[in-house]
């Protein structure tokens, strides 16, 4: 039997980490690029779908892939245009404000489609995933890995910049609900789309009908699970962190390897029992926790090699 792979689609940018208004690091990242480079870091057979400048930023972004063991060859270079530039200001607790520096081209995102097995991951989210300019391809994607029998994972990663705009993207983002076999999203991104932050009510009026599968995280507090069986929240263990940049990113990850690790199908979704969710969750939990400690947007290499001893 061939080994399940994880694909990922988003966007690739270059993380301009700010400490006291000085720069202290510059790594690349990207929200679903995070979970597939500390994925890459853990062995898994990892692809990426995105797209980057032909240009030194571009060039840095590929190598780092590629020396984190992710597949470049379905990342479109485009010949116009910058690759994109984020400026991360961490804060007193760590936690980041984003400047965005985008330079995009007309065409977007030219690229052939890896194939996909039964079973396989895909990683889908954030604003790349409702975006007008490049909806087209990504359900051109998403119609392509469901008929291939794929577990779709859909993290909603709805920035307060985008706030305006959730009246407008609501259609959009059922749709990817409706894509979705597990549906992961903050307590701030739900604040930016829906206005209110009570989970269940959260849960019942806008997620059950189309995915019945959630996780929702809190930063530094409990992680609700809700699915049709189950409802239960973890205490998360507080730590002593460097940087909050690419904790929901990493948690992804960890969920994710979870359902490799413990041989989680797509048609097992719905009979997972309580010790089931507990793995899973507790993956999330330890990449994100290991992202949080050291400055960068994924786990460690040490931390990988470690888990996955």
């Amino acid at each position: 039997m061939t080994a399940r792979k994880v694909i990922g689609i988003g966007e690739t940018i270059l993380d301009i980490l700010f400490k006291n208004d000085q720069p202290t690091a510059a790594v690349p990242g990207g929200s679903v690029f995070n979970g597939i480079i500390s994925l890459g870091r853990m062995g898994v057979n990892v692809d990426f779908i995105s797209e980057t400048g032909n240009d030194r930023v571009g060039e840095t972004i590929l190598r780092f892939m590629r020396g984190n063991g992710v597949i470049t060859e379905h990342v479109n270079v485009f010949p116009e245009g910058k690759s994109p530039v984020s400026l991360a200001f961490l804060n007193e607790q760590n936690d980041a404000e984003y400047l965005f520096y985008k330079d995009y081209p007309s065409q977007r995102l030219d690229v052939e489609f890896p194939e996909i097995n039964r079973d396989d991951v895909v990683m889908f989210g954030s604003y790349f995933a409702l975006n007008p300019v490049l909806r087209g391809k990504v359900v051109e994607f998403l119609d392509y890995a469901r008929e291939r029998g794929a577990l779709l994972y859909y993290d909603v990663n709805f920035r307060s910049t985008h706030r305006n705009d959730a009246i407008k993207l609501t259609s959009t983002i059922i749709e990817n609900l409706e894509y979705a076999d597990i549906v992961r999203g903050s307590i701030d991104d739900f604040r930016n789309l829906y206005g209110y932050v009570e989970i269940e009510k959260i849960y019942k009026e806008k997620i059950a009908f189309y995915c019945p599968h959630f996780i929702c995280t809190q930063g530094g507090e409990n992680v609700f699970l809700r699915s049709a069986a189950l409802g239960k929240e973890y205490p998360v263990k507080p730590i002593e962190a460097v940087s909050t940049v690419g904790a929901g990113d990493n948690f992804n990850a960890g969920v994710v390897f979870g359902l490799l690790k413990y041989r989680v199908r797509r048609d097992d979704l719905n009979e997972l029992s309580e010790t089931d969710w507990d793995n899973l969750i507790r993956c999330g939990m330890d990449f994100a926790a290991d992202a949080c400690q050291h400055i960068g947007n994924s786990v460690s290499e040490e931390f990988a090699a470690a888990y996955k001893a």
